[in-house]
């Protein structure tokens, strides 16, 4: 169980991105001081921290001497080296723990995770080299989608196989690298919604609503909350599964779960588990002007070991989020003269295609 700190302490966080730069804003709101380690040294978090590390990940050294310098250590990415986990959790306490990171760092392992909770996934196969993908394919047929294990995000590291595709296993494993993979039953979904969850080492949850999430080119295009697919007990269903796998873990932090809507031939809704984010997640950015706690307040208080506060909309309040992605985020002065409009950019210096540049929250009545 992490002690609660004092304000004045000091939170550690890895990863520059900006997700750690809006911990770091949470956390000042505190009166925390941060500290942050990246190998970048244009990372945007290092603009609004108080102290910063540029060192490699592998950097055992620096690793150690940064976690002797802060009171709890962060993360803001989930693709964190093993060891380094490990070097930091030896020093400090490390939230979400490295055995959390490691469940949810692994596709393999995270779909064998929740199956065994009881809780319904895609149909999934081990896949380790052409002939397991060829023997996959054959129990699993097609659609269906191929994914390495590890280092996946944004539709990197994955290859769809359709339907009536003649596929050759050999060269669809060249294609990713011939990495450890796991083959998964294409599901015929409705829509996507995630639950954005916070625990606390005593056990304490706190769920945001359930948010509708909108895709384009494989990234978060749009969020809206309340989920519009969701009736009531979707809605309840979908907490309880964020809660379980919250529990299991023995989880400390936010995190995120990534769930398909499905319709059953009776017509009732159900839910897939898709994947578990242990950070922060994309999803959760409404939370900022949406919430009367956003997700990254949320987290500074479970990691510190304080009570959790209020998921609640502010108001009851409708809310859509709009991820800016590469060059939209040069429409900026548009949504700075748009009233109700909530404008974060995150001071990335290249705007190239793919990347998260920003967001805009607006509330609606």
């Amino acid at each position: 169980m992490t002690a609660s700190l004092q304000p004045s302490a000091t939170i550690g966080i890895v990863g520059g991105g900006q997700l750690g730069r809006m911990i770091a804003l949470a956390a000042a709101a505190y009166g925390l001081k941060v500290h942050v380690f990246a190998p970048d040294a244009d990372s945007p978090a290092f603009e609004v921290a108080g102290r910063r590390t540029v060192a490699a990940y592998d950097d055992a050294a620096a690793l150690a001497a940064f976690a002797d310098s802060v009171d709890v250590v962060t993360y803001e990415f989930e693709n964190i080296p093993r060891p380094t986990a490990e070097i930091l959790a030896a020093r400090r306490p490390l939230h979400p723990s490295a055995a959390a990171l490691a469940t949810t760092q692994d596709r393999l392992t995270e779909k064998s995770f929740v199956a065994e909770l009881g809780i319904p996934t895609a149909p999934f196969r081990a896949v380790d080299d052409a002939d397991g993908l060829a023997r996959a394919l054959a129990e699993l047929g097609q659609p269906a989608v191929l994914k390495t294990r590890r280092f996946g995000y944004d539709g990197k590291g994955q290859r769809m196989l359709q339907a009536g595709e003649a596929v050759d296993p050999a060269a669809v494993m060249a294609e990713l690298g011939g990495q450890p993979c796991i083959l998964e039953g294409f599901v015929p979904f409705e829509s996507e919604v995630s639950v954005v969850a916070a625990r606390t080492a005593s056990g304490g949850f706190s769920a945001f609503d359930p948010c509708a999430n909108e895709h384009r080119d494989h990234i978060l295009a749009r969020t809206l909350v309340p989920a519009p697919t969701l009736g009531p007990e979707a809605a309840a269903e979908a907490l309880r599964i964020a809660r379980a796998i919250a529990d299991a873990l023995d989880y400390v932090g936010v995190l995120a779960v990534e769930m398909f809507v499905v319709r059953a031939a009776d017509g009732r809704t159900g839910l897939v588990v898709n994947e578990i984010a242990p950070r922060v997640h994309n999803s959760g950015h409404w939370t900022i002007e949406g919430a009367l706690t956003s997700q990254f307040a949320q987290h500074v208080r479970a990691i510190c070991g304080w009570p959790l506060g209020d998921p609640g909309r502010v108001g009851g309040a409708a809310v859509e989020m709009l991820n800016l992605v590469g060059a939209e985020a040069d429409d900026w002065p548009s949504y700075l003269a748009e009233p109700g409009a909530h404008l974060h950019l995150y001071g990335k210096g290249e705007a190239r295609p793919g990347r998260k540049m920003g967001h805009v929250t607006r509330l609606r009545s």
